[in-house]
């Protein structure tokens, strides 16, 4: 019996129509030995009706059928009494009459119920072992449907502004000065190794410098690093690069992009163009460069009221150079001592002395061990600058700039869980607030290195007035870089390239001080096709793993990846990774040794 219809298809004007349906059946109840079968497959559910008071040949089968066998089944489309309507199912108002059925696939017994609701209180663990089951549940489908949907609304947008969908290769050559790479050795190459590609960054210039113009793909990258919600080792991205183009027609593409999304996959319009904060302002104001900014409590800058302090600590940060930062965390005064010691032990393992606070209290006034320290004009200035009311909870830090921003901020957001827990923030889940961050620094000095380093890749150009400083103080080079941010999360970002050979040799050799026989070894082709007539030219780079995990309201990317891996990067489902014979070792020239990590 080949199936007609789907189960998710059928309706009332259907009724009488004689159909055939085939699926994996949900639950079976039985009435009086009149089963009612809930016939289930991606597209929906329809209820079956096996009666063998009325129909002999039905009964001497009947007790195969249950939950998740596959079966077909032929038969009458019916309208359902009106006390037995399912106004919460597309087909609630039939049903369908079985006259015969085939038993394609009888099931054992699930390791966990396949529904939605009773699915999402299994462990995840279990989950994932049994991941083909887990994909059966309602809602993991639905969001493997919307995630097609968005590759596909990608792909019209991009083939409709001229782009050519190109792959590139995954087995790259390895450049250590980015992520942890995955190392493939070379059979036929003994002891050298590809490094699977973090990304298309050198291909897609090298597109450019093709005369290709217009590259697009939704590229396979891979990263060894450590597992969190947002980060798996194998990810895709929708990766782009565009020549004879600036910041603004990329800003404009991208912005078109989203806003098709949203209105094609949620039906959402999102209002264009999208506010751009430099990097300094997204750092000054939320301690991020990815900011949350639909949960308040932005970080103020209190130099100027303890410039002149009799507190030593505020002091004598200010007069190194430093900054006094704090938030009010409002609403926040009630918070435990397990969990101020918990943000304080963040704070230290940050950089932080310490993480300074005043407690405003609706009985006894403000409570705070360095409260002491502050003179009555202080105490007036902070309360007006910072909003204090009764209940309120306010963190100070006061270290070097940006250590002071990027502690501060990261103590906002944990502020902002606890806050949640106690229903005092609530955010509109209908608010989408997209932004771009622009002018990062294009370089940052590193410790231990003891020289300056790409904040990007060194492949980005500086902001064209700041081009002049790049061998006189690095630091304050604005580079041409570009993220774009949605609801606290950083979608992707990119970059206008170098492509002048002169400038990319002189970021090479003078500002990042790289010795010339690395920079022939790893980007030598690249410098030698600029010589060649290379366009202007930039690129993004999006995570659509991410784009969908927001799309459908998914927590981890785990759960809008088909086949996800673990945090320790495990596919439970297929054991993987696992060891290597003898005989392969051999063949790839390699040994392996265990390593005692006591």
């Amino acid at each position: 019996m080949k199936r007609t219809h789907h189960c998710g298809e059928l309706r009332a004007t259907d009724i009488e129509t004689s159909v055939v349906l085939a699926g994996w059946i949900d639950s079976v109840r039985d009435h009086g030995g009149v089963l009612f079968v809930d016939l289930r497959d991606r597209e929906g559910i329809t209820q079956v009706v096996f009666n063998p008071n009325t129909n002999d040949g039905l009964s001497s089968e009947l007790h195969h059928l249950k939950p998740e066998s596959v079966i077909s089944v032929k038969g009458i489309i019916a309208a359902r009494e009106n006390d037995a309507v399912n106004t919460r199912l597309a087909t609630g108002d039939i049903e369908l009459q079985a006259e015969s059925f085939d038993m394609l696939n009888a099931s054992e017994t699930p390791p966990f119920p396949i529904d939605d609701e009773k699915g999402d209180k299994v462990n995840e663990d279990l989950r994932l072992t049994y991941r083909y089951l887990d994909l059966r549940r309602p809602k993991n489908l639905e969001t493997l449907k919307k995630r097609h949907k968005t590759s596909k609304v990608i792909r019209d947008y991009l083939d409709g502004e001229g782009f050519l969908e190109i792959e590139t290769p995954m087995l790259f050559k390895s450049t250590p000065e980015g992520a942890r790479e995955y190392l493939v050795p070379s059979r036929v190459n003994p002891g050298e190794f590809y490094a699977l590609a973090q990304s298309p960054q050198q291909y897609k210039q090298m597109l450019m410098v093709a005369g290709v113009e217009r590259y697009f793909q939704l590229a396979r990258c891979f990263r060894d690093e450590d597992g969190r919600a947002d980060r798996q080792p194998e990810f895709t991205q929708v990766d782009l690069e565009m020549s004879f183009i600036d910041r603004e027609d990329m800003y404009a593409l991208i912005e078109g992009m989203m806003k098709r999304l949203w209105k094609e996959v949620l039906d959402v319009d999102i209002p264009t163009p999208f506010e751009r904060m430099p990097y300094h302002d997204a750092m000054n104001r939320f301690g991020s460069d990815r900011p949350d900014r639909r949960i308040g409590m932005e970080l103020h800058d209190l130099n100027e009221l303890f410039e002149n302090s009799e507190f030593k600590v505020f002091n004598s940060v200010i007069k190194g150079g430093g900054s006094v930062k704090a938030f009010n965390a409002k609403g926040l005064s009630d918070i435990t001592e397990g969990e101020l010691k918990y943000l304080t032990d963040m704070a230290v393992n940050m950089g932080a002395k310490g993480l300074a606070f005043i407690r405003a209290r609706e009985t006894g006034g403000w409570k705070s061990p360095i409260l002491k320290f502050f003179s009555d004009a202080e105490k007036a200035a902070i309360e007006e600058r910072l909003n204090v009311e009764d209940g309120d909870l306010v963190f100070f830090m006061a270290a070097e700039w940006e250590r002071s921003c990027s502690i501060l901020g990261k103590v906002r957001l944990e502020s902002a869980e606890l806050l949640k827990k106690r229903d005092r923030i609530e955010i509109d889940s209908s608010v989408w607030d997209f932004f771009w961050v622009i002018e990062f620094p294009l370089m940052v000095y590193d410790d231990e290195e003891g020289r300056f380093v790409s904040s990007h890749h060194p492949f980005t150009a500086p902001v064209e007035e700041d081009a002049h400083l790049l061998t006189e103080d690095p630091k304050q080079v604005r580079g041409q870089h570009y993220d774009l941010v949605l609801n606290g999360m950083e979608l992707g970002g990119g970059s206008i390239r170098i492509h002048q050979p002169e400038l990319q040799q002189k970021v090479f050799e003078e500002v990042l001080q790289l010795p010339k026989e690395v920079i022939e070894d790893r980007f030598g082709y690249m410098v030698n096709a600029f010589r060649y007539g290379a366009p202007p030219h930039g690129g993004i780079a999006l995570g659509l793993d991410r784009i969908v995990g927001l799309l459908t309201g998914s927590p981890s990317i785990r759960d809008v990846i088909a086949f996800p891996k673990t945090q320790k990067g495990q596919c439970l489902m297929s054991k993987s990774p696992g060891p290597a014979t003898e005989r392969q070792l051999r063949d790839l020239h390699i040994q392996t040794i265990v390593v005692d990590k006591k």
